[in-house]
């Protein structure tokens, strides 16, 4: 299982470190911040890595997360009590995202043609009552076998989400919501959070419930224990790119059964 690991001597050595740049803007405390908190950006650009297409280099993600770490470095406010590390990762994703998008990584074609797939999968789904197969999809949408198996590889990089892209929401006003502007103020109390936490909750659980074993399985071991693809490729017995392939799959079939619930999910 991979799990990020900030020697506890580097965590103990953090806390002066913090001290001295917030309060004296000490330039070489805010170095050795960034050699410690380094490792971070190795690890969420690998965790992107999944959704990424083979002609995305690592090191030009670990490039861009750079900058996120550096951000989150300046913006962090130690007095708030809050985890540095989790802080840091989503400014560090947030980066990379960005980068990517600067890249123009994803043609349009193929946003709307994962988009065109991902309504594919809701409908065969509400027909059939259950999943529907890579054959029963790839007719629906009139292609080959090799001809799917091509859209999947192109729509594997959209299924990564920044938290600044925009949703619609079904308000009368149809004003665009950042998904990052619904995530909920610790700082503030909110009565209906539990509730709709548990909707939230077991909306997701009963879509993930309705997928196949094996990309079930991806899900878990990605979302829930943090496996690597290559980790997950060694427990279920198949390649790294089968593991992107299920996952793909997994994501576009979730947001295909969720495509009528982002109103609740926000």
């Amino acid at each position: 299982m991979e799990t990020i690991i900030i020697p506890a001597k580097d965590t103990a050595r953090a806390g002066a470190l913090w001290n001295s740049y917030k309060d004296h803007k000490d330039p070489a405390a805010r170095e050795e911040l960034i050699l410690i908190y380094a490792p971070l950006v190795k690890f969420v650009a690998g965790r992107l890595a999944i959704s990424l297409p083979s002609n995305v280099e690592r090191d030009d993600l670990i490039s861009y997360g750079v900058f996120g770490l550096m951000d989150a470095i300046e913006k962090f406010d130690p007095s708030r009590g809050l985890k540095f590390e989790t802080y840091a990762i989503a400014r560090i994703r947030g980066s990379i995202l960005d980068g990517l998008r600067s890249m123009d990584w994803v043609p349009v074609s193929v946003r709307q043609k994962t988009r065109e797939l991902e309504k594919t999968y809701a409908a065969l789904a509400n027909r059939f009552g259950r999943e529907a197969s890579d054959e029963e999809v790839a007719q629906a949408l009139g292609l080959t076998a090799n001809e799917f198996a091509k859209l999947l590889l192109d729509a594997q990089a959209t299924t990564i989400m920044s938290l600044d892209e925009y949703w619609m929401t079904d308000s009368d006003k149809g004003d665009p919501v950042r998904l990052i502007d619904s995530l909920a103020d610790d700082q503030v109390e909110e009565p209906t959070a539990a509730l709709e936490f548990e909707e939230t909750r077991k909306m997701l659980a009963c879509a993930i419930d309705k997928l196949a074993e094996k990309e079930r399985t991806v899900i878990a071991l990605y979302y829930y224990e943090g496996l690597t693809l290559k980790e997950i490729g060694a427990v279920i017995g198949v390649s790294e790119s089968r593991i992107s392939q299920l996952h793909t799959k997994a994501v576009l079939r979730l947001r295909g059964q969720l495509a009528r619930q982002k109103k609740k999910i926000l």
